[in-house]
Order: C-alpha cells, then structure tokens, then sequence
C-alpha cells in the first residue's frame, strides 16, 4: 500500500510541499514573536492595573500606586482594542502601504519572482528572505527525502527540520526561542523514540533531553556567578534538549562544540565588520539547530567518525 503512493514522498513531491511549509514558516517568524510580546505586555499591564499587589509590593504610597493602575488600565484597553493577531489573521498584506496579497502572489517562490521582489501596489522591496525560507525547506525536504526514502517516518523528521528552521530565525531576529514552538519540539522526539519511529532508543532520547538541558544550564550558571552576567537564555537549554531528545546523548556535545566554534566564528566577523547588534552578542540559537541540521543529514556515525571518536 505504501509503496502505491511513494511518489508522493519523492523528493520532487516533498521539495513542493517545503515550499508551501516555508511560507508558513515565514508567518510563524514574523508574527510568533510579536504575539508574544503582545501577551507579554497585556499580561504585565494587567498586573499594573490592581494598585493594592502595586503598593505591596513596589512599596509606593496609595495614590502613585492608583495613578500607575489608572495608565496600566488604560494600557489594557488599548491592547484589546487592537486587532486580531494570529497565525492566520490578519491576511498578509504589504507592511509599507497595507495593501492585501491575492492569492498568486503569496504562491511559494513563484509569486515573489512573479513580482519582481515588489510589492503590486506600492513598488516597495520584498524582503529576499522569504523566498530564501520557502526554497531553503523546499531543498530540505527534498533532501530528507532522498536521506531517510519515500516512507512515512521522512514526514516526521520535515516536521523536525521545519521547526529548527523556524527557532533559528526567530532566535536570530529577536533571541527568543519560542517555548510554543521548543517544548513540543522536545515532547514529539521522546514520543517518536518511544513508538520506534526515530532510531534513536528511548533511553538515549531521554539521556539525549536530560544532557542537553542540564549542560548548558550548569554553564549558564558557572558563566553567571563568575562575572554575574548571563551568557545564553532558558530557551537554548530547551532546544538543546530537544535535539538530544531527537538525535540521541552521543550527538549532545558534537551539537555545542560545532555551534561554539561557527558561532564564535561569525561573531568574531560581525565584530570586526560593526554588524553587532546592540549589547554585543549573538544568539546562540541558530548554531545549535546548525549543528543539529549537519548530525541530520549527516547522520551520527559519519559525525563521530569526523570526531574520531568510533
């Protein structure tokens, strides 16, 4: 039966189905984060708004601490008077004139080309990375296909891809990593270990998960307490996690040597070229799922062997 619809897992057919994932991915990039910060301050605000925990806590006299509920309220109407933000509303539209996209010109890659790299209406650039999304998955889709063949556990590590893609934008673009996108990254790989459908033994995704947790939390906390700094954030112990979740204990420390070493590779370079971002560091983020990309289709024997470690 399988075998009757293995076309449909072809690398052709996966490279199609990438494209269309990667202009999903593209919204969860841009908008995720943004949810985020819009739950984070109306969460915030409505705290503000009840001015007896205010006095209590921040140690204000009654009436700055009415004054201070008075704006947080006021702050909390204005955040639910704002329109929806989700995944799927508001419609995509032009971010300099508004204008909505029809339907041909949000086609993965073919409408992006089909424009020009311009918006229909205004003529204002199109931001490259989103047809560098939407090929990048197409490519790793494809790629996966031909790693793993024409059977339904590919479709698994698409998704795995999918979201590591999605963590190191984001990461990149703002140094969050999402929990709404790294815990169940982590949940889904102790299951797939446990129904068998990984490879990857169940007590070597759980060693895997509790691995990568707990050694970039022990440096975390040696980092913080000998320069009262913090070097790296929770998010890059959860997705550390999942990836020993996914790819097994032994693939852990390969994972951090490799994003230690590219990561100081391309900071040193930011820095020398005044590409920094402010506070001067770069996320850590998108060079763990760097190197969980490279164990991926790579594979683990190959990587222990490059470490001569066989």
């Amino acid at each position: 039966m399988i075998a009757d619809y293995a076309w449909l897992l072809s690398p052709a057919a996966l490279f199609v189905l990438g494209l269309c994932i990667g202009s999903f991915l593209n919204v969860v990039i841009h908008r995720l984060p943004l949810m985020m910060e819009r739950q984070w301050f109306g969460d915030a605000a409505a705290q503000l708004a009840e001015s007896e925990p205010v006095q209590k806590i921040a140690a204000l006299g009654k009436p700055e601490a009415d004054k201070l509920a008075s704006a947080a309220s006021a702050l909390v109407k204005k955040l639910e008077a704002l329109p929806a933000l989700t995944l799927s509303k508001p419609r995509s539209r032009c971010p300099h004139c508004g204008h909505q996209l029809a339907w041909h010109e949000n086609v993965p890659l073919l409408g992006w080309l089909r424009l020009g790299g311009r918006c229909a209406k205004c003529k204002a650039p199109i931001s490259k990375r989103y047809p560098l999304i939407e090929l990048t998955t197409g490519l790793m889709f494809a790629a996966l296909s031909w790693r793993f063949g024409a059977q339904p556990t590919t479709l698994l590590w698409c998704a795995f891809a999918a979201t590591l893609l999605a963590l190191a934008a984001i990461d990149w673009d703002t140094t969050l990593l999402p929990d709404s996108l790294n815990q169940p990254l982590l949940w889904a790989g102790l299951l797939a270990s446990h129904l068998g459908l990984t490879l990857v033994p169940m007590h070597e995704a759980l060693a895997g998960a509790l691995v990568g947790y707990l050694s970039l939390w022990s440096v975390y906390w040696v980092f913080k307490l000998a320069t009262g700094k913090e070097g790296m954030g929770y998010g890059d112990f959860k997705l550390l996690a999942a990836l020993g979740a996914w790819l097994g204990w032994k693939m852990v420390l390969p994972i951090v040597l490799g994003a230690s070493v590219i990561g100081a590779m391309v900071g040193i370079g930011m820095k020398m070229s005044s590409a920094l971002r402010e506070g001067r560091y770069v996320p850590f983020g998108p060079f763990l799922a760097g190197g969980g990309f490279v164990v991926l289709f790579a594979g683990s024997e190959r990587v222990l062997g490059w470490l001569g470690w066989v």
